[in-house]
């Protein structure tokens, strides 16, 4: 029989990409990656139900002795695309660099997400093999198109609706376990996250006639889409200390030496000098004191000597815990100030409800932490930074939580989305230990 090291690299070596055009998905890939779970997990398959929900999602029951308080465990099947040529190692080789405490396995969905779908798929087959039968309902729910989309999360969350499942937990990817997450803290941290930020997207579109570059006017389509994504960059929202980040240095404040302790123990009175400051400590630090716009998408002319006769720009905004949608729209039409500057929201969705980190549900995260990843991890409170699958499961669930349970360094946290993700092999083994724990608490 192959180890659990063995089939997470056979599963890793499927390449289930999910594209925002769906007709480039190679869903066969995804078919076979099914199969293999059916194959490398037989008594799971054996006692759990399981349904295709969506076309592609995986929805798993493993029915509890009594009614009510289900755990809902959450990871995604789909990968982002890949650039081969950037990769040190074949992203989907599954290689493995050093031996012992050292070896580390390359592979694109490492650590989003297949990392925790196999170690969540580990630990309940464990557990089947071993007599264990959770005391309430388990679901393992595994969306397609996390990276795009997200249909296959709503598909299942409408289905658990339709059978009247309101979960007492649900657990997603999200933080990790971290060091010095806070410059002067190098307590480690498992950064649950209670609530994630929103999504925003805008297309600002500047228009102008067009003809020969020989004769340009004064202003151009894109100068004035230039300065307009300057007024931007010149004029970002505000600072300011929203719930969950003022509960994680709270949390962290005993763990920090003088005087930063007395700072974030006084934060009625220095909140708004530590969000002012913030934004000088790194890219992650602002982005939890501010609602973030950043212009990802530019594009102008079809050729190098002609005027072109729109310019456009798409604007990322990830808004913080208290805006919206709409006030975030608004701002930035007030920002640019120029109505031949069309600003039209292709789409977008509040930041999510706040979960407690009070309570059984919280509680239970942080005991199987402490029992798995260690005594010394601090369980804290933490603001997701982006968007998840978990955010389409809050109308149906009052506590949801994201955090898959490894211990990340900040250059294999820098490697999510790009070239050369990695996760070490003791790290990811620890991980199903804590789902492990978790379930058994069920």
């Amino acid at each position: 029989m192959s180890s659990p090291l063995e089939r997470f690299r056979e599963l890793l070596r499927i390449p289930t990409i999910s594209h925002a055009d769906e007709s480039l998905v190679d869903w066969t890939r995804f078919e076979e990656f099914r199969s293999a779970l059916e194959r490398l997990y037989p008594e799971t398959h054996r006692v759990l139900q399981r349904d295709l929900v969506g076309g592609h999602s995986l929805l798993y029951r493993w029915p509890g002795t009594s009614v009510g308080d289900p755990l809902v465990l959450m990871a995604h099947q789909d990968v982002v695309p890949v650039v081969e040529s950037e990769w040190r190692h074949p992203p989907f080789g599954a290689e493995i660099d050093g031996e012992g405490a050292d070896a580390v396995l390359h592979a694109r969905g490492a650590i989003d997400d297949k990392g925790a779908v196999v170690a969540i798929l580990e630990a309940v087959e464990q557990l089947v093999v071993g007599g264990f039968a959770p005391r309430h309902d388990v679901y393992l729910a595994f969306g397609h198109n996390e990276e795009t989309a997200g249909g296959g999360a709503r598909a299942i969350v409408d289905e658990l609706r339709a059978r009247g499942i309101r979960p007492a937990l649900v657990l997603d990817e999200g933080g990790a376990v971290v060091d010095g997450v806070i410059p002067g803290i190098s307590v480690p941290t498992a950064m649950v996250g209670v609530a994630e930020r929103g999504v925003l997207t805008l297309r600002l579109t500047a228009r102008e006639a067009g003809g020969h570059a020989s004769t340009p006017p004064r202003l151009p389509a894109t100068a004035r889409l230039a300065r307009a994504i300057d007024r931007l960059q010149r004029h970002p929202f505000p600072t300011r200390l929203v719930p969950p980040v003022r509960a994680m240095l709270t949390t962290l404040a005993p763990y920090a030496p003088q005087p930063l302790r007395t700072v974030l123990r006084s934060l009625g009175v220095t909140g708004a000098l530590v969000a002012a400051v913030f934004p000088r400590l790194g890219p992650e630090m602002n982005a939890i004191v501010r609602t973030t716009a950043v212009t990802t998408e530019l594009s102008g002319a079809q050729g190098e000597n002609v005027l072109a006769t729109s310019a456009r720009a798409s604007v990322n905004i990830r808004l913080l815990t208290g805006d919206t949608v709409e006030g975030a729209t608004a701002r930035v039409r007030r920002i640019i100030a120029d109505p031949l500057v069309e600003i039209d929201a292709r789409h977008g969705s509040d930041p999510s409800p706040v979960s407690s980190w009070r309570g059984e549900p919280w509680r239970r995260i942080a005991r199987a932490v402490s029992a798995t990843l260690g005594e010394d991890v601090v369980t804290t409170p933490y603001l997701q930074l982006g968007a998840s699958d978990s955010r389409w499961f809050t109308p149906i669930s009052r506590h949801v939580y994201r955090f898959a349970p490894f211990h990340l360094t900040a250059s294999e946290r820098e490697s999510l989305h790009s070239h050369d993700e990695r996760i070490r092999v003791d790290v990811w083994l620890r991980g199903i230990e804590f789902y492990r724990a978790l379930v058994s608490a069920s």
